[in-house]
């Protein structure tokens, strides 16, 4: 919703396309961007007036893909116009395009994709176009290759790629992308996107149920989100200089540098002009995939920055959000430049998030998270309280999948850091919420209006201005904030798919059960205080940094699960098969089989950070202190020890046991190791520490030349 941002002009962007820029570091030309609308907004999208510009030449309009019943009635058409389209942008490629498990932080693009030219070749030897429903409904891939939990094997290896009617095809480069799900031969899931097209069914569903028995009649209920994506840019001749970084994303090792974020001066603060330049870079190819990447602005750590679109479907917007990831990564290549997605690069500074904003929404736009604006719509005062209050025991019953679904490698650093919410998962409504949910379910209360309050700064030249009446609350993992709900413990590096398939699953069956109570005659008021009596202890409106609240919160009998692998061990538990299996989201063997894929994504992403530090301790820094002649033992014994514990963790089979022994090599063996790596750092002559330090990689402002160069 909301205006779409500026669009540089045609020129500048015809001459992006057109000019291959030098992957060599140097200085590159400002970019401008203009005020007013550009006519290429959105042209590689098929979607909209570009759609219906190439399917009016074959007989149809944009209205045909509205629905998904094109697929197979007139499929055949609708490949002819992408053609079109395509040979129009110069794209004459084409490719399935989908989200294989197990990929953050490892796999380019987070997808899976083949590349096949739209042509075939006669019998003269000369091509013939060919593109038809065949090639945009379906291919077909080896499955087993894939990390798929054990759902497919070398002698059972069938995988198919289904077009996905809900999402955009788009265009980039030479390439037409069709967006598809990825089915194994015995129909299981085999990515990440089909249990969430699943679980936004199951939602729609119970949606719709429920809101029939409040009497609000409406014609569908999506989720909807919007993505802010936190990353660093870093000078890559730096970045080349770290094994740890390139392979894994994070430095391993490393002295801090005497300047980090204590003096709260980069947030906020203006865009270092050559990450500017680079940042303006993908916001324009974004725009012409119809991605509106709106916003731009520097976060809390050095070198940290941060952008995000506006709201929109979950499912659209998990894809665009992988496109503008992998943007990032490769755009910054053509300006000197590494952009890391890691969640904890570096140690001691704020790692990297992106907070995933949720909300739900009518199919005719109504917010239904928005209590002024479903009261209106419904006439009725009971459906806001309603949904907040089983959206409140959806939390409450299922905070451990919460917790599994944010258990990506590098959230390890983060959690309950001081820059993340904790590893206890409560609900932030704020007091004049959850006021109103105490008078309301207790009958002193019908209608939720919420307030706001008026400030004045003081100077009688600057207005007053109005302000909600709420605070914010950024140390709780998932707050209300008006109109939506901000699941803000989510990592930088994940394909939020599973993070949202929960999401939507707790939340419908939450639905399912409320609807449940009403249509067995109990009235709103009754319904909800059945349920806020019951789990009432998972709304928490303090600090969640606070040392305290972690115990106490166990004591109330809130979730908390501090270990990522223990949380995602318990996504197998019997209480989570039930719920996917019986909202028809994932069966138990496509469930068990995430959790095996999540587990061994952990211990392979620990055993990468292991095989660096002993490589970079054997063929960079003991050499250095050598040449230095620096007393080598303190570093000698801390390499012998991680060498220890990657020897017990490399001949444990168990996926459990072997990330259990993976938590503790990163978490306590190497963090002991590192404080005698860099305590040789801080005392090696610079010219001879063979690294790039924090310094180097940590501050644009004061490390690059004119041409980009860290000096």
């Amino acid at each position: 919703a909301g205006s779409h941002p500026p669009f540089p002009p045609r020129t500048m962007l015809s001459t992006m396309r057109s000019c291959a820029r030098n992957t060599m570091l140097r200085a590159v030309p400002a970019r401008f961007m203009s005020t007013s609308f550009d006519a290429e907004f959105g042209s590689k999208l098929f979607s909209g007036n570009v759609a219906d510009k190439y399917l009016k030449k074959h007989g149809e309009s944009v209205e045909l893909l509205s629905t998904p019943d094109w697929t197979t009635k007139k499929a055949d058409k609708v490949a002819a116009a992408i053609l079109d389209w395509g040979k129009d942008n110069g794209a004459t490629v084409f490719t399935h395009w989908f989200q294989p498990m197990g990929s953050a932080g490892v796999r380019p693009g987070l997808t899976g994709q083949v590349q096949n030219y739209a042509f075939t070749f006669g019998k003269d030897g000369k091509p013939l176009w060919k593109f038809g429903a065949d090639e945009l409904l379906k291919g077909e891939s080896d499955g087993s290759s894939f990390p798929n939990g054990g759902l497919r094997a070398t002698h059972t290896a069938g995988g198919y790629t289904i077009l996905d009617p809900s999402s955009p095809v788009f265009i980039r480069g030479d390439t037409i992308h069709i967006p598809t799900v990825f089915i194994s031969w015995t129909g299981h899931a085999l990515d990440e996107k089909t249990p969430l097209l699943r679980a936004e069914q199951a939602l729609n569903k119970s949606a719709m149920r429920l809101l029939n028995a409040l009497h609000y009649h409406v014609d569908g209920v999506q989720s909807n989100i919007g993505l802010e994506q936190e990353f660093f840019l870093i000078p890559r001749d730096a970045y080349a200089r770290r094994l740890d970084l390139q392979m894994t994303g994070r430095t391993i090792v490393g002295k801090n540098a005497p300047r980090g974020q204590e003096m709260c001066d980069h947030y906020f603060a203006p865009l270092n002009q050559h990450a500017l330049e680079c940042i303006k870079a993908i916001q324009e190819e974004a725009f012409m995939m119809g991605i509106p990447l709106r916003t731009r602005h520097r976060e809390v750590a050095p070198n940290q920055y941060e952008m995000a679109p506006f709201f929109g479907s979950a499912s659209t917007q998990i894809d665009q959000n992988i496109v503008v990831m992998q943007l990032c990564e490769e755009i910054a290549t053509r300006y000197g430049l590494a952009c890391l997605m890691q969640e904890k690069p570096f140690a001691d500074i704020n790692g990297s998030g992106k907070h995933n904003n949720w909300s739900l929404g009518t199919k005719c736009g109504i917010n239904l998270l928005n209590a002024n604006q479903v009261t209106k719509a419904s006439g009725s005062k009971d459906v806001f309280p309603t949904i907040i209050t089983a959206i409140v025991a959806a939390v409450d019953k299922h905070g451990d999948l919460m917790r599994a679904s944010i258990s990506s490698p590098g959230n390890d650093f983060r959690l309950g850091a001081c820059e993340a919410p904790p590893a206890v998962v409560s609900t932030y409504l704020g007091d004049s919420l959850t006021q109103f949910l105490d008078d309301y379910r207790n009958g002193k209360a019908d209608e939720y209006k919420p307030a706001k309050k008026m400030l004045e700064s003081g100077v009688e030249a600057v207005a007053s201005f109005e302000v909600p009446a709420e605070d914010r609350n950024r140390t709780s993992p998932f707050p209300y904030g008006g109109h939506r709900f901000e699941f803000r413990a989510v990592g930088s590096a994940q394909n939020v798919s599973m993070v949202n398939t929960v999401l939507c699953t707790i939340t419908a069956e939450a639905f399912d059960d409320m609807a449940a109570k009403l249509e067995s005659g109990m009235k709103p008021k009754e319904a909800c205080k059945e349920t806020l009596d019951k789990h009432w202890k998972v709304i928490y409106n303090g600090n969640g940094y606070d040392p305290t609240w972690p115990e106490t919160a166990v004591k109330n009998g809130v979730w908390r699960i501090d270990s990522g692998v223990e949380a995602t061990e318990m996504m197998g538990s019997a209480k989570n098969i039930e719920l996917f299996s019986k909202m028809n989201v994932m069966s138990k063997e496509e469930l068990l089989a995430r959790k095996d894929v999540q587990l061994q994504h952990y211990s392979g992403f620990v055993e990468m950070e292991a095989l660096c530090f002993i490589d970079m301790v054997k063929q960079q820094i003991l050499p250095a202190l050598a040449e230095a002649g620096m007393d080598a033992a303190p570093v000698k014994k801390a390499l012998a020890s991680v060498q220890a514990k990657f020897d017990k963790f490399h001949h444990e089979g168990d996926d459990y046991k072997k990330a259990q022994i993976a938590r503790e090599l990163r978490l306590e063996t190497m963090i002991e190791a590192r404080v005698a790596v860099d305590a040789a750092e801080a005392e090696c002559p610079a010219h001879i520490w063979p690294l790039a330090t924090y310094k180097e990689l940590l501050f644009l402002d004061a490390n690059q030349d004119a041409n980009g160069n860290t000096v």
